[in-house]
């Protein structure tokens, strides 16, 4: 009888809207309730209203929009069941290297002379390159020597840094072509951020990529033993999340209109923290693009809150790991319960 009533309940339009529901739902829910807290907060600390303000929105998504291009190069890592920490330190070495052939020939000290004034397409074809490089050594040493995924990364990322400043000891690269500082100006960080995050939000959802991409998370051993190459397939991923950690590189230099070789400190921290919170599974095999994009936007929201809000700087570190946290504790119930199911 009680089976009977179950199974009819399943057939409901309430039962179905339930299952037709997307994942991010939920995400977004929390995102319009953390704005609307920051919404009442405002009024009652400040006297201003958080939304209501172009400007203060303009800035906030400005300042996610290169956290949000790593974060979706690092969302398809953690799928696949790894970790990229060298992302940061990625976007510092990229930054430094385009930059230093992105400089105007009206610059007294720029680093190569013979390379001044070279169409944008250059320096910006050398960040991708050499982030493509970086993130494709990671592959290699993941899935050929197999180096637990942490190890190998964290090396790169110390490595990554330290060229970084060895590049030209230490010191900024200026002067860089109105050309080349374009893609940083105005709304195009975003664009090139949506636009990043529509190409993979196919790619992972309709193309074999995604789908090798999601067994390997799932069941590595199963993926194998289907047919797919785990070892390559795991090189192209880590080879794609350094190509966009060095086109976040770009576009942070082109914005700051300047490259130094601290560029990038911590960014590593806050792709994964976005892509957790918008639901990315560390345990791997869980997680979308447009998850990523709401973590993302979520992340901007907190720190853009705690600004206006004038909150020490210590604190939002410490509020920002405390959600972090929050996620995988969070994540790692939703598991359970899936595994209940």
């Amino acid at each position: 009888m009680e089976t009977n009533v179950a199974a009819q309940g399943a057939g409901t339009p309430l039962a179905k809207s339930r299952r037709r529901m997307p994942a991010e739902f939920n995400i977004f829910l929390v995102l319009i309730g953390i704005a609307l807290v920051y919404e009442v907060l405002g009024w009652i600390f400040v006297g201003q209203s958080f939304l209501m303000n172009p400007q203060r929105l303009t800035i906030m998504v400005l300042q996610v929009a290169v956290i949000g291009i790593i974060a979706v190069g690092v969302t398809q890592v953690i799928i696949t069941g790894g970790i990229d920490l060298s992302s940061g330190s990625v976007v510092g070495m990229t930054a430094m290297i385009a930059a230093s052939v992105a400089q105007a020939s009206t610059w007294p000290r720029a680093l190569y002379p013979a390379l001044t004034d070279l169409p944008a397409i250059v320096p910006i074809a050398l960040g991708l390159g050499i982030g493509l490089l970086a993130g494709f050594i990671n592959g290699q040493l993941i899935a050929r020597t197999k180096i637990p995924p942490f190890i190998a990364t964290l090396g790169m990322m110390v490595s990554a840094r330290g060229l970084s400043k060895w590049y030209t000891k230490g010191q900024p690269v200026s002067g860089l072509t109105d050309q080349f500082n374009f893609i940083g100006t105005g709304i195009w960080p975003v664009v090139v951020f949506l636009v990043v995050a529509l190409i993979f939000h196919i790619a992972l959802r309709y193309t074999r990529y995604g789908k090798f991409t999601y067994a390997i998370g799932a069941n590595v051993q199963a993926a194998r033993v289907s047919g797919i190459n785990v070892e390559a397939h795991l090189v192209k991923v880590y080879a794609i999340a350094g190509m966009l950690a060095g086109l976040a590189g770009v576009v942070t230099a082109a914005r700051a209109q300047t490259a130094q070789a601290g560029m990038g400190v911590m960014y590593e921290l806050d792709a994964i923290a976005a892509t957790v919170i918008g639901g990315t599974s560390l345990t791997g095999g869980v997680g979308r693009i447009t998850g990523t994009v709401i973590g993302t936007v979520i992340l901007g929201v907190m720190t853009s809150g705690f600004t206006f809000l004038r909150v020490d700087a210590y604190y939002q570190e410490i509020v920002k790991g405390i959600i972090i946290i929050a996620a995988v504790v969070v994540d790692v119930y939703r598991q359970k319960k899936r595994k209940a199911a």
